[in-house]
């Protein structure tokens, strides 16, 4: 059974657990809930619950842990002499995987029956062939060790399917008929049913924390990998990146953090005054009626995509700005300093732009936030209203202004399609914004880009960039905290 019916079935007998226990409950009061313990619905919810949470749990974990089983159980298989001596034992499993998902769709298409992939012989018939017509793509033809190996596949995960479904099946109805019998008046349901939701809420709670800790602790041990190739002192302290596949690598972080502080400095200066005074219209200056256009109309940049950003600086300000820079003679100010449509300038504008809505909406909320007997006091002593604007309300908002621009800026820091397309791929020192630099999440994914052996440094390295980018932008969330925390004030 696919697992998506697996899982509506698992609903419907939930949905029937509800009624059933509701019904049965009643039934043991003889028909009046006054003699119940808890309200009926509690009594529902158990048996509901029982039947669905210990079977998608089991679910879960079987879907998880049954391919990476399956996986060593064929791999196992395979002996050492035929796996190819350009391709490792992994690439082999990659090939399996594939042409046994192919043989799946060959036989629910109609292109072969399941005897014939049984006794199907690779060396004499065009397998290849059959499952390109299933749409199935293939780079090279089907060897028998690997055709060997996708049947095993197979057979392994249709044997896992049958028996993942008769097991969730009967852990469902189990749970089912053991809420069921207890479903009676003196049965404490409401008590059950708060404890289950509560571990329920825990869990989701823990989840983003265990998701947290499990990308920290695969970048460490990852980095640590990298640093036992790879001298941590050239990384920290290199002026050089040039990745070489080929021979010995200079692989220093340097100019790629300069490339992308850089860059996140010359959005700030975009985003910050364009999105502070825009934030201080809006809540000071703005009619009733142009803030309900105007602020929805503002934060409709935060929904853009940043490809969509990519695209604009690559095709639009790239090209203005070569108009201005980069054409000689020709151009508007005669002058020939941009060679190309990709420099810092064009990422950090277009950067800047996607980061107003991020720093007026927050400013604009922290702005709100002021209390307005304050404005009237300092109206009611003469001063005018930009210098209630200047002197009471932006000094009280303050350090939340400022916890918004360091979020801000560590979005600006973590930000990739931007910087991908419009700001080049060469890392080197530079002070001039119209030439070509890179960032650092610009090189994690080039080094995970394409056939990459991850035993190599120049793929580990990806994972020590982006260890000191989460460093770099937790601590800029940490002081953003740190500043709104101490220096905020406190109104009645």
């Amino acid at each position: 059974m696919p697992t998506f019916w697996l899982v509506v079935l698992l609903c419907v007998i939930a949905a029937a657990g509800y009624v059933l226990g509701r019904r049965r409950a009643l039934a043991s009061a003889g028909g009046d809930p006054r003699l119940l313990h808890s309200l009926p619905s509690y009594y529902g919810s158990h048996v509901g619950l029982s039947a669905l949470i210990p079977s998608l749990a089991a679910l879960v974990i079987w879907l998880l842990a049954q391919p990476m089983l399956i996986e060593n159980r064929v791999s196992s298989m395979i002996p050492a002499d035929l796996v190819p001596e350009n391709a490792s034992l992994s690439l082999v499993m990659s090939d399996a995987r594939r042409v046994a998902e192919g043989l799946d769709l060959a036989v629910e298409q109609g292109a072969l029956s399941t005897r014939e992939v049984r006794e199907f012989d690779s060396e004499t018939g065009d397998l290849r062939g059959i499952l390109g017509e299933v749409g199935v793509a293939l780079g090279a033809d089907v060897r028998p060790e690997v055709l060997d190996a996708a049947r095993a596949y197979r057979g392994l995960s249709h044997t896992g399917r049958t028996a993942m479904t008769v097991a969730v099946l009967l852990l469902a109805l189990g749970g089912f008929g053991l809420a069921y019998r207890k479903s009676d008046k003196d049965f404490r349901a409401r008590n059950v049913v708060e404890r289950v939701v509560m571990a329920l809420l825990i869990l989701a709670a823990s989840l983003a924390i265990l998701t947290t800790i499990g990308i920290v602790l695969s970048m460490l041990f990852e980095t640590k990998n990298f640093f036992g190739l790879h001298s941590w002192t050239d990384f920290f302290f290199g002026t050089t990146w040039a990745p070489n596949f080929r021979g010995d690598s200079e692989l220093s972080i340097l100019p790629l953090l300069w490339g992308t502080l850089y860059i996140s400095f010359i959005a700030l200066l975009v985003a910050v005054p364009v999105g502070l005074f825009a934030a201080i219209y809006l809540s000071e200056y703005a009619g009733p009626a142009v803030r309900a256009f105007a602020k929805p109309l503002l934060e409709i940049l935060a929904g853009i995509p940043t490809i969509v950003y990519g695209l604009f600086a690559l095709l639009t300000v790239g090209p203005l700005l070569v108009s201005f820079f980069g054409q000689g003679e020709n151009g508007v100010l005669g002058v020939e300093w941009m060679s190309g449509a990709t420099s810092v300038l064009t990422a950090g504008l277009v950067m800047g732009i996607m980061l107003i809505p991020f720093v007026s909406s927050l400013s604009d909320d922290i702005i709100n936030a002021v209390p307005q007997s304050m404005r009237d006091g300092s109206l009611g002593l003469g001063a005018t209203k930009s210098e209630t604007v200047r002197q009471v309300v932006l000094p009280a908002a303050l350090p939340g202004i400022v916890g918004a621009v360091l979020l801000a800026a560590s979005r600006a820091i973590g930000e990739t399609m931007i910087v991908v397309m419009g700001a080049g791929a060469i890392a080197k020192f530079s002070l001039n914004p119209l030439e070509s630099m890179t960032t650092i999440t610009t090189r994690i994914v080039s080094q995970l880009t394409g056939d990459t052996d991850f035993a190599s440094p120049e793929t580990l390295v990806a994972f020590a960039l982006g260890l000191t980018l989460f460093v770099l932008t937790l601590g800029l969330n940490v002081l953003a905290l740190y500043i709104v925390r101490k220096y905020r004030e406190q109104y009645d």
